[in-house]
């Protein structure tokens, strides 16, 4: 199942077995897909054109939580589903402190994995917002000014937390896109490095909602689907 640009994963496993098998399930969903036996060889074979890693936690040598947290320290953002025979909640907190994406438990279902990879994809894939030219948002009595990170509701200016601001500016700069609390998460909380529950986007739409005043009807759930902004 080629495509004209397939996306690229590398896959860190000194499985070869494992390796193998994810590369040719991976390679027949339409991906491109290399491979690094260990954490030292993965930082030789990454570039940016790498848009996921399926990364087993325990290598020989650097171990896969240490290879994510030298990634991300060193400003490298890209998805990370880690593969590991440790499922302890310790473990899959340690793996999200890190900036991992998803964590997948040994043994699994092929499908299985194919389906976190689609899932992750798509959801750090989407288009980043692009902001007005003006870097300002008007509609009616409502105003977003992206540079300063303020809201005026009807002329008068409304405080906001980070995390507030954030899902505003990612509504009003996509506004008619439906995001589901996922893709909030994804979006939103981490960038903050926090591991939080779906419910906590449902509690900070409703503090958003009432600092927007009339506006905040504006703020959509689409039942199953999740949140959008429209008019």
């Amino acid at each position: 199942m080629a495509t004209d640009n397939p996306i690229s994963i590398l896959i860190v496993d000194d499985e070869i077995d494992i390796r193998e098998i994810l590369q040719f399930n991976l390679e027949y969903e339409g991906y491109k897909v290399d491979l690094a036996a260990s954490a030292e060889e993965a930082l030789q074979v990454l570039t940016p054109e790498h848009k996921l890693i399926l990364l087993d936690v325990m290598l020989g040598g650097m171990s896969g939580f240490k290879l994510a947290g030298q990634l991300r320290k060193e400003g490298n953002n890209v998805p990370i589903i880690f593969l590991t025979a440790k499922n302890t909640e310790n473990d899959m907190l340690t793996g999200f402190s890190l900036g991992g994406d998803d964590y997948i438990s040994k043994p699994f279902s092929i499908k299985e994995v194919v389906a976190r990879v689609k899932t992750v994809l798509k959801r750090t894939l989407q288009a980043a917002p692009v902001q007005p030219a003006d870097h300002l948002y008007r509609h009616d009595g409502l105003a977003v000014d992206f540079d300063h990170k303020t809201l005026s509701v009807d002329g008068t200016n409304v405080d906001l937390t980070k995390t507030e601001f954030d899902i505003l500016a990612l509504f009003v700069q996509n506004e008619g896109s439906i995001f589901s609390r996922e893709d909030i998460l994804a979006r939103v909380w981490k960038e903050q490095g926090l591991v939080v529950v779906d419910r906590t986007v449902d509690v900070h739409i409703t503090r958003l909602r009432k600092k927007l005043g009339p506006y905040g009807k504006c703020i959509v759930n689409r039942t199953g689907y999740g949140y959008t902004f429209k008019w």
